[in-house]
């Protein structure tokens, strides 16, 4: 499996930024006419976690989602980090091609290393 950090250009100081999950969602519950003491930890996935990017990077999260999803998938790792993860490595190169086509230089992805 291939790996790579995708990169943004963050909307306010034009730096490179990826998100990351830095703790979990906690969603719990108010009911109109009870206590409900039930609550739900749960991370985000590739997608959610992109979409929630949007205004503070430079271009729109969903067409970032829908570049990426022709070459390879949004993932999550060890609940924090997100990547992209291609079969081949010439669809890293593809996407690297159709990120310049269609973001210019605000959007990017990185080759993780294998360990």
């Amino acid at each position: 499996m291939i790996r790579a950090k995708l990169w943004f250009r963050c909307a306010a100081m034009h730096d490179p930024v990826t998100p990351m999950i830095v703790q979990p969602a906690i969603i719990g519950w108010e009911a109109k006419r009870r206590r409900v003491d039930l609550k739900i930890e749960r991370a985000f996935n590739g997608d959610e976690l992109v979409r929630r990017m949007k205004g503070w990077v430079t271009v729109d999260p969903n067409q970032v989602i829908e570049v990426v999803y022709q070459y390879g998938r949004l993932k999550i790792l060890d609940d924090q980090e997100l990547v992209i993860e291609f079969e081949k490595m010439e669809d890293l190169q593809n996407l690297l091609g159709a990120f310049q086509k269609v973001f210019g230089g605000e959007v990017d992805a990185e080759l993780i290393p294998p360990k």
